[in-house]
């Protein structure tokens, strides 16, 4: 599979350990930029799309649910996928056999110098693989409870260990300032393209 994601808005440097509790909220926000990407993307996709449709099962079989509930395939999915009150759907998983690569467009208001010497880039990117990924226990407290429309949450990666390959060009951001952006506002455009891992995994889920 092999699409495009978009971002537009703050992206702060990852901060030292101890003031990391402080960005998770921050990192949550950028996830939930990506959320609704993400499932438009399963929607329109040929092989995602059908996860949508409603399935007839019991409990024995699809824990949790009761007994003659529907729920979709998205619902199977997501409920091996749950951390604390929130489910999430991530694409790229160990479940489907699946890693990815990323090759992001990194866009932002500095001058020509700052774009090869700035030192922070790097740790602004670790703070956008954590926005793509599911979050951890320990940052869920930080981020409050699921909003409507979020149950299940899609985000695209289970663990940022699942990005293979990485690729990042940056240039200057020359469109005008709108009224609702900072100066230090970044304009990002990921292109992702997943690969299989695990031949056997990806076609038993049909994600190939």
């Amino acid at each position: 599979m092999e699409f495009r994601l978009t971002y537009r808005g703050n992206l702060p440097a990852q901060p030292s350990e101890r003031k990391e509790a402080l960005l998770s909220s921050k990192k949550h926000a950028i996830r939930r930029h990506f959320h609704p990407q993400m499932k438009e993307f399963w929607r329109k996709h040929m092989r995602l799309k059908g996860y949508f449709a409603k399935i007839p099962h019991t409990k024995s079989i699809y824990a949790p649910g009761a007994e003659g509930e529907e729920i979709t395939g998205l619902d199977v999915i997501a409920n091996d996928f749950v951390v604390s009150g929130y489910r999430f759907l991530p694409l790229v998983n160990n479940r489907f056999g699946l890693a990815c690569s990323l090759d992001i467009l990194f866009l932002r208001r500095d001058d020509p110098g700052a774009l090869i010497h700035g030192g922070d880039i790097d740790n602004r990117i670790k703070v956008l693989f954590d926005a793509l990924r599911m979050p951890k226990l320990e940052d869920i407290q930080h981020i409050g409870t699921p909003q409507i429309g979020e149950n299940p949450f899609f985000c695209l990666l289970e663990d940022d260990n699942l990005i293979t390959d990485i690729k990042i060009t940056t240039d200057r951001l020359l469109t005008p300032m709108e009224q609702d952006e900072q100066i230090n506002d970044v304009h990002l455009v990921l292109h992702v393209i997943t690969k299989i891992l695990d031949l056997h995994k990806a076609d038993l889920w049909s994600v190939s």
